[in-house]
């Protein structure tokens, strides 16, 4: 993929810097101080010890989800087996982080156990590492290219559309695959689920977007960051939007929420009588303050 730079209407392609980073460490500190802005997750601790290792960032999404992520200088075997042993610690270990979640975030914040998230970082995957990866639960691939003029470029390779729960014959889990689109719509009225799809088809032709489903409380839409959150009740929608308030909101909708300290900021009653195309406009605003 080319780059170009634009100069007073003159275009020069800029060309990728073979060095990246000077190391693994410059790539997690990078990372780690720009957290929330590169992957729209907020900073917990870097080099975090487990009774095994260290987790190179732990941080904690808008839906107050934990999050491991897992950086690699070059391309690397070893991330995915890395980052499956440390998302094992975490899962196993949910006090040590929520103690870290008050200390670094306050005692308003209640972790959220529902889809814990393992995002792991490199020049580049094996095909080995991307088959593999789709056996496996919450884990996310993102590759980065380090450009000329200091540009970042981050790209999602692979992003779980839902969640498969495989159940022992002794232990049995909750089978978290049926939360699916027709689990959350079926939530709705028949009028409601009419005006939500309307309101879906929009947001599906943003370009480079996710829909993550799998989850019980709800579906949420994300580029490298979610953008919003649709939880479902019967006669409404919770939507949930990235800030308290936006310029465009002529209508006042937004309420802000920020005190709530869920990492949304501002909430939408979305209801069968709503303006699809205005609360489309305020969702727009939302995805582009990812971009």
């Amino acid at each position: 993929m080319a780059i170009f730079k634009i100069q007073k209407s003159k275009v020069s392609q800029i060309s990728l810097n073979e060095q990246g980073f000077g190391s693994e460490f410059e790539l997690r500190d990078l990372f780690a101080d720009n957290l929330e802005e590169i992957l729209g997750v907020r900073f917990l601790a870097k080099e975090y010890p487990t009774t095994d290792g260290r987790i190179d960032t732990l941080g904690i999404d808008e839906n107050n989800s934990p999050v491991v992520i897992e950086y690699k200088w070059k391309e690397n075997e070893e991330i995915l087996s890395q980052g499956l042993f440390y998302f094992n610690w975490l899962v196993k270990n949910k006090k040590h982080i929520e103690l870290l979640v008050v200390s670094k975030l306050g005692s308003n914040i209640k972790v959220n156990w529902d889809q814990p998230r393992v995002i792991l970082v490199a020049q580049g995957f094996s095909r080995y590492v991307q088959a593999a990866v789709q056996q496996v639960n919450n884990v996310e691939l993102k590759t980065y290219n380090y450009y000329g003029s200091d540009i970042l470029h981050l790209e999602s390779v692979y992003s779980p559309a839902g969640v498969k729960v495989n159940t022992g014959k002794e232990v049995q889990k909750e089978d978290k695959s049926i939360y699916d689109l027709n689990y959350h719509f079926g939530i709705a009225t028949p009028e409601l689920q009419k005006k939500a799809n309307q309101l879906r088809e929009l947001v599906l032709q943003l370009p480079s977007i996710e829909e993550k489903v799998g989850q019980k409380t709800g579906i949420t839409y994300k580029t490298t960051k979610s953008f919003i959150r649709l939880e479902f009740r019967r006669t409404w929608i919770q939507l949930l939007l990235r800030d308290s308030s936006y310029k465009i909101d002529s209508q006042n909708l937004v309420k802000d929420i920020s005190l709530n300290e869920w990492g949304y900021k501002g909430m939408v009653k979305f209801t069968a009588e709503s303006d699809v195309d205005y609360v489309f406009s305020l969702i727009k605003a939302s995805y582009e303050s990812t971009l």
